[in-house]
């Protein structure tokens, strides 16, 4: 039996310009990562995000080109991932609504950016809620729907935005509680070993810092940006630390092991700065310049963007489509003839199915349980340590149509019982 596929979802801000940090800390690993066996990658350009904290239409639109040529040009390929805008796919505004819906209020007051608008509000003796738009408010849910809306299984985020992977699940729990199981809980994937680059001045890159090299700047403003890196006072000839050398970290990023080890021992006898800022430019350089071409050609040529944008679009909607029209049977909102137009009461609804559904105690475990169309008990499970481990067995259920040690029939159903109805699941989602 093939190991299931495992989804993976990485929204891009379409704010700013990309410079060397940027592309060392997220776009080079996320597109290596969307080459792995055994996964399904979607990457979309968060642009109705981006309307949050921008309200200039004409910047939102060349940012989101730029962005769009920068990762095109570092190596993703449009063929091999779902590569989309956030605005061309209308189901996620939907999505975004009936998970509005099934949300409290409270769960959106602990977001983190909100809290820190009102913590900054409180400081400052205004109201809590002054420069608070429902867009920052709302943020997490529209989040939650982007992850939703393609059954994503894992969303690479820094430990940041861990929150709101958790207020997805949250939400996507609700859903499935009140409505069946048609949404996948999301998992996010922390990777403490993301690099982070050293600035001109030896702070993290940062445009906010103004330290940044800029990722396709022209050739020669990267080389005299990087000769402008901060180094110390030693002089060609003396012994130099590669301990706390933002020029050595930012070579490292770039160079094979055996070239680092070069450069260190280079250190050691006294290399001068100069030297090595040349050797980090050629190094740059050689790895960024083929890049930089395609990323010319795609901002000069918007029409090519715009093609693969719309023929991603139309890839991933082959996703969202068939998903948001199963929701909008489970909440009611529904053809009124498929229910009442042959006037036979005795007539089941088409959507009527067995659904399984998750839920936490009060001693902490989670659980999980399989009901027929009419909400009678099929199956009962024990308890789960995290709703992860819940998740996972009813997944394997629904794979391998087997019922698992962790659960049991209900009092009077049979096991054959229990699987009829799982095949009717399985049957309705194929």
């Amino acid at each position: 039996m093939n190991a299931p596929v495992v989804r993976y979802l990485t929204g891009i801000t379409t704010t700013g310009t990309p410079h060397l940090g940027n592309y060392v800390g997220a776009i080079r690993p996320a597109v290596q990562a969307s080459r792995r066996a055994g996964t399904e990658n979607f990457y979309f350009l968060a642009d109705y995000h981006a309307l949050i904290k921008c309200d200039e239409p004409a910047r939102i639109q060349r940012s989101t080109l730029e962005i769009a040529a920068c990762w095109l040009a570092a190596g993703l390929d449009p063929e091999r991932v779902f590569f989309y805008r956030q605005s061309d796919i209308p189901e996620i505004t939907e999505l975004t609504w009936l998970l509005t819906c099934v949300t409290g209020k409270g769960v959106l007051n602990r977001a983190h950016a909100y809290k820190a608008q009102v913590d900054k509000n409180s400081a400052a003796g205004v109201d809590v809620d002054a420069e608070v738009t429902m867009g920052l408010f709302m943020y997490p849910v529209l989040m939650a729907a982007d992850i939703l809306m393609f059954k994503s299984h894992r969303i690479p985020v820094g430990r940041d935005q861990v929150q709101h992977i958790e207020m997805a699940r949250d939400m996507a729990q609700s859903f499935n509680h009140l409505y069946g199981e048609h949404l996948v809980l999301p998992e996010a994937e922390v990777d403490e070993s993301v690099a982070l680059l050293p600035g001109l001045d030896g702070r993290k890159m940062s445009k906010s810092y103004d330290n940044v090299i800029g990722l396709f700047a022209p050739r020669e403003q990267v080389r005299r940006q990087i000769f402008s890196i901060v180094t110390d006072s030693r002089a060609p000839g003396e012994a130099k630390d590669t301990e706390g050398s933002a020029l050595f970290q930012i070579y490292q990023a770039f160079a094979s092991a055996q070239e680092t080890e070069k450069l260190r021992k280079a250190y050691a006898e006294g290399i001068s700065w100069a030297d090595a800022k040349q050797l980090l430019f050629e190094h740059i350089d050689q790895e960024i310049a083929p890049m930089r071409e395609r990323y010319e050609h795609l901002v000069n040529h918007p029409q090519e963007l715009e093609a693969i944008l719309q023929a991603g679009a139309a890839k991933a909607r082959t996703r969202a489509t068939p998903l948001m029209r199963e929701l909008r049977q489970a909440v009611g909102l529904r053809n009124l003839a498929a229910v009442t137009g042959s006037g036979k009461k005795k007539e089941k609804a088409k959507n009527a199915l067995p659904s399984f559904k998750q839920y936490r105690e009060a001693d902490g475990q989670f659980y999980f349980k399989f009901v027929d169309a009419q909400g009678r008990l099929l199956l009962q499970s024990a308890g789960f340590a995290s709703p992860r481990d819940a998740g996972q067995a009813i997944a394997a259920m629904k794979q391998d149509q087997s019922l698992p040690a962790a659960a049991q029939p209900a009092d009077g159903i049979s096991t054959d019982e229990v699987k009829q109805a799982l095949r009717e699941l399985a049957d309705s989602e194929n």
